[in-house]
């Protein structure tokens, strides 16, 4: 029995098959997903041979102690922010093995959203070393906890892919 839905499984499966016919390694950092994008990767059997690690960096002290986001980053922008994302993803890179690494932070609700940072709103980034990055904000809008973290997951897969296409 898996907690994840087909489709999810699918996708995360597709990035199993990609990375390893590449040879790559994946890295991820999470803060409103508290782990499930590491935890969707690692239903698939065989995925030890692509996943390197997992950072749940819930907290600002999380992200700053363990991926080097700078506490300026947080001051000025927030945690959920494009600025913080980049700075995630640059530091799940630097502090593992992997070729390619995503981050996201967001807003999942039910409360802790405001009129310029609404419920449903999540920065994820993307990056390989070879100096690829990719950003996307998303709205997903007041899907409920579980509805937003779900999305989370599968554009954060998506985002996976993108960068094993080139």
């Amino acid at each position: 029995m898996t907690a994840f839905a087909p489709d999810l499984l699918q996708r995360a499966e597709q990035v199993i098959a990609r990375y390893r016919d590449r040879g790559w390694m994946i890295a991820t950092a999470e803060s409103c997903t508290g782990g499930l994008i590491a935890g969707a990767l690692t239903e698939i059997a065989g995925s030890s041979s692509v996943v390197d690690r997992g950072f749940v960096t819930y907290s600002n002290a999380a992200k700053t102690d363990l991926l080097g986001v700078m506490p300026a980053t947080l001051d000025a922008y927030g945690a959920v922010s494009r600025e913080t994302a980049l700075q995630m993803v640059k530091g799940a890179l630097w502090r593992s093995y992997a070729n390619t690494a995503v981050a996201v932070t967001g807003i999942a609700g039910p409360g802790g959203g405001s009129a310029n940072k609404p419920v449903g709103l999540v920065h994820l980034a993307a990056a390989s070393r070879d100096g690829r990055m990719i950003h996307r904000e998303m709205r997903y809008g007041d899907l409920g906890r579980d509805g937003v973290r779900l999305a989370t997951i599968m554009t954060a897969l998506e985002l996976l892919l993108d960068l094993a296409q080139a």
